[in-house]
């Protein structure tokens, strides 16, 4: 990453108080651009507390507006006294060659502007809580901790490298004469529409409904991902529930990745799927699956193993390790927190890191896990739980007991692990 960068800002909005007047007038707000582009928002209450909570906000294909917190959590992370700040990052799309630093730069604005905060906490949801993780990693960022919010953790080219496995057997088992495309794709848009249209036909009988879930399973997609969650062994709910994220799930945003790693970063040569599907341990669904269709599972196993195999590009491979795979080595504590039902980002991806870093750094790293389904869908109570467990951690340097809404939950080991500095599998 590259050092702190200069500023250009705007005047700030300072109020004046006066009696009786509402908590929200007596804000003060600044924003501004900084050098290379990002736009970056600060707010700090009346009540000031001394953290500043730094936001990081996920992909989005147009560049963001810079904003300093969620909607739906802004009114009361500042009612209980945070200051706020966020960026919108240099460019839309998978901006971690300057999002960590966009994020690092808004925080020397906001002390420019607003003097240095007492703590600094950086809080992320999906492609943002990876770049929290990168800001964490980093050996000089200043931050105090960071919160990864249902967040691609596990590293972006070992999570593109399992949708690769997902989307490899989906166009093998059940569209190989198809204009789908699995890498080097020109319109990520037109591609999920065909992928779609397949999946549709798929879902129509039990045959595809077993091949669904054989490909989902090797991306990584639980078997909740919306709706009242199914049983252990109901196994045709959770192909649904599969299905249902499948499109986004598996044949994740690759255009805007791979144009800026310069060509395709996953590779699937020498992968024996035999040994994939047995590492997800959720080989027993699969199974079940295929024998009530009456389908030969290892024979079409074998398919994909006698397959016509993907290989990436070592130029590209470098660059999205560089932006962003983590090494597992937080500098300061990192408080993961997923839904257990997340089909977009799977939790898979977060037990990897947590593993890893539980290595690395044991006394930096925890995993919280929530009892509910869909994307990023915390309320405001989880939100707040996990500000207190991060701040009692760095208050105390010991992690506390979990506060109750979180569950005991361990996902599926992550079936193609990759780190910086460390081999991939």
């Amino acid at each position: 990453m590259r050092r702190i960068l200069a500023v250009l800002t705007l005047v700030p909005c300072l109020a004046v108080p006066v009696a009786g007047m509402p908590q929200a007038a007596l804000e003060r707000s600044a924003a501004g651009t900084l050098i290379d582009g990002a736009d970056w928002r600060a707010t700090v209450p009346a009540n000031w507390n001394g953290t500043l909570l730094v936001w990081g906000h996920g992909y989005s294909f147009r560049k963001a507006a810079a904003d300093d917190a969620p909607a739906q959590y802004r009114a009361d992370l500042l009612r209980r006294g945070f200051a706020l700040a966020g960026s919108s990052y240099a460019t839309a799309g998978w901006a971690l060659d300057t999002a960590p630093q966009d994020q690092l730069d808004t925080i020397a604005a906001f002390t420019a502007k607003f003097g240095k905060p007492r703590r600094v906490i950086a809080w992320g949801a999906s492609m943002g809580a990876l770049v929290t993780t990168a800001m964490v990693e980093h050996p000089d960022s200043g931050l105090d901790g960071g919160i990864a919010l249902c967040g691609s953790i596990g590293g972006a080219v070992g999570m593109m490298n399992m949708g690769l496995d997902g989307a490899y057997a989906f166009r093998t088992l059940l569209a190989p004469n198809s204009d789908i495309r699995v890498t080097e794709i020109a319109d990520d848009r037109t591609n999920a529409a065909r992928v779609a249209k397949a999946l549709t036909e798929a879902q129509a009988t039990p045959q595809g409904r077993a091949r669904v879930a054989l490909a989902g399973v090797l991306a990584g997609i639980p078997g909740w991902t919306g709706g009242e969650r199914p049983g252990d062994v109901d196994y045709d709910k959770q192909q649904t529930n599969i299905a249902n994220a499948f499109v986004m799930g598996v044949f994740l945003p690759r255009t805007d990745q791979e144009h800026r790693a310069g060509g395709n970063f996953s590779w699937n040569v020498g992968v024996d799927y035999r040994r994939q599907l047995a590492a997800t341990g959720r080989g027993t669904m699969v199974r079940a699956l295929y024998k009530a269709a009456g389908l030969n599972l290892d024979a079409d196993l074998a398919r994909l193993n006698a397959g016509k195999r993907i290989a990436a590009d070592s130029t590209a491979v470098k660059w999205m390790t560089a932006n962003y795979t983590p090494n597992a080595r937080p500098r300061v504590p990192l408080l993961a927190v997923q839904n257990i039902g997340d089909g977009v980002t799977s939790p898979s991806l977060q037990r990897a890191y947590v593993e890893a870093a539980s290595r690395n750094q044991p006394a930096n790293v925890r995993a919280l896990y929530v009892a509910g389904s869909g994307h990023c869908s915390f309320d405001a109570a989880t939100i707040a739980d996990a500000i207190a467990t991060i701040e009692t951690r760095i208050a105390s340097r010991h992690w506390s007991k979990s506060p109750a809404r979180f569950v005991a939950y361990t996902p599926p080991p992550m079936s193609r692990p990759c780190l910086r500095g460390g081999a991939c599998r």
